[in-house]
């Protein structure tokens, strides 16, 4: 009878553990997306769960260490998430998952690629022109101000000029900030003024996927002609192509076959092309050699209009003196305006009242006092680059020495400290690290500041010594000023 029953347990057990890896797999879809989970997991690995561990099977170490670096996050988001608990993660080499049947499958999906390049008659294999609306944003509502004329100018040149001045156009700012605004709206508007534009958008993420899914399926040649046969190439977070030279040296040649063709490519980034760690020297050279443009968090009236513009899109009535509450607390970027003022919409309807500014300091309050940041991440790099004597460039790169590597730390823990940003968010900023990296650095000041440790480092005027405290209180006084 015992016997039975440690039986029926242990079957219980394991299809408890089925079930659960079922829906790890079910949340990891969700997480990344059909297509990138069909590319990298449906096919190409093999989950197995444990109480302690998360196993990951593939086929070769190339998708592990691919995955590893690409999906950390996510895979980890979803275990917790079914599982309500934390699990190491490890990687195998299966060979059962690099038989002909999964080869066949992305050769398949490969084709209907590449099929789907070449459905234009013609000897020349073309990009169907996408309808106007196909993209979600226009440059009709971008709200422009002193913060961002510049790059709304240079995006009006782009569309009005079939061969612009400029090439490539670089736009770079903070988070939310509208850079992506703009080059939706520059593809939109291209694509209503010259129907018969070909015009791509993608982020460098997906142009990073789709050459490594081209590199393993042999569909190069396919890849090259849809990337390169452009008139309009519009590349979203350029600096995603930190630390992946191969990928890198595909861009530089996609961009010099289309800026040879008198052909326009559009950018966008969260830094400057110099300060973008990791990101070869002639890769920066053509990004420099066009028009680099900064948009800057919005002022206040541009904030006002911003929320203004949002409320008519909800078709709802907020009074002037909420809509300047509102712009008048948040100043970092967009998402923040548009995210209060569809909690205060929410907030009204729900209790069928009217919205007035007492409502909004009581519905608003805690949204405010986590939303406001003390400083910017590009202050905080700066400031922390002077002290240390070091340029923000060598802050995300992957020297490790000891100077840098206790600037860097600084920056983190303090970005950590003063913006909302994620961990992941932090990493990306500083040259692609991982969240991992960001949480280790942080902790590693955290114990210097407890202790007040005494920290080395050498600048241009010699070797520096100074206690943990110190230094702290220099670069928060300095980024505050």
């Amino acid at each position: 009878m015992d016997l039975v029953t440690a039986k029926e347990q242990e079957s219980i057990m394991q299809s408890t553990i089925t079930d659960e890896t079922g829906a790890v797999n079910e949340a990891l879809a969700e997480k990344v997306g059909p297509q990138k989970f069909r590319i990298w997991f449906k096919n190409s690995t093999k989950l197995t769960l444990t109480d302690r561990y998360l196993k990951i099977g593939v086929p070769n170490l190339f998708i592990a260490s691919w995955i590893e670096n690409h999906f950390s996050n996510e895979i980890s988001q979803a275990v917790r998430a079914v599982t309500g608990a934390e699990r190491e993660i490890t990687f195998t080499v299966d060979p059962e998952l690099s038989g002909h049947q999964r080869r066949t499958q992305l050769d398949s999906q490969a084709q209907l690629v590449e099929n789907a390049q070449n459905r234009t008659p013609g000897r020349r294999a073309r990009i169907q022109p996408p309808s106007a609306n196909r993209l979600k944003l226009t440059l009709d509502t971008f709200v422009v101000g002193s913060s961002n004329e510049l790059a709304y100018n240079a995006a009006k040149a782009v569309v009005r000029e079939q061969q612009s001045s400029f090439n490539p156009l670089f736009v770079h700012g903070g988070y939310g900030v509208g850079k992506t605004h703009l080059l939706q709206g520059i593809c939109n508007a291209v694509g209503k003024d010259r129907p018969q534009t070909n015009w791509l958008y993608l982020s460098a993420e997906d142009f990073a996927n789709q050459f490594v899914l081209a590199l393993k399926t042999k569909k190069l040649e396919a890849f090259r002609r849809r990337m390169r046969q452009t008139d309009l190439l519009a590349i979203d977070d350029i600096h995603f192509l930190a630390s992946k030279p191969s990928t890198q040296e595909e861009f530089l040649h996609t961009f010099n076959t289309i800026d040879l063709a008198g052909k326009q490519v559009v950018l966008a980034s969260d830094a400057h092309p110099k300060m973008i760690g990791q990101i070869s020297e002639k890769l920066v050279s053509r990004f420099v050699s066009g028009m680099v443009v900064k948009i800057d968090t919005p002022d206040f009236q541009t904030r006002c209009q911003i929320c203004k513009q949002y409320a008519q899109a909800m078709r709802k009535h907020v009074p002037e003196g909420v809509i300047e509450y509102i712009a008048e607390n948040l100043k970092t970027n967009v998402r923040e305006l548009e995210g209060a003022l569809l909690k205060l919409i929410a907030y009204g309807e729900l209790q069928n009242q009217k919205i007035n500014l007492y409502m909004a300091k009581e519905v608003l309050a805690e949204h405010i006092e986590r939303c406001d940041p003390i400083v910017h991440i590009s202050d905080i790099e700066s400031a922390v680059a002077t002290y240390f004597g070091i340029t923000p460039a060598n802050i995300h790169s992957s020297k490790k020495d000891r100077t840098i590597s206790l600037a860097r730390h600084f920056s983190m823990y303090l970005a950590r400290k003063h913006t909302r940003m994620s961990s992941s968010e932090i990493g990306r900023c500083m040259g692609n690290k991982n969240h991992a990296t960001v949480l280790l650095a942080c902790k590693n000041v955290e114990e210097q500041i407890q202790r007040n440790a005494e920290l080395h480092w050498h600048s241009s005027a010699g070797n520096k010594v100074s206690k943990a405290r110190t230094v702290l209180a220099r670069l928060e006084e300095s980024i505050s000023g």
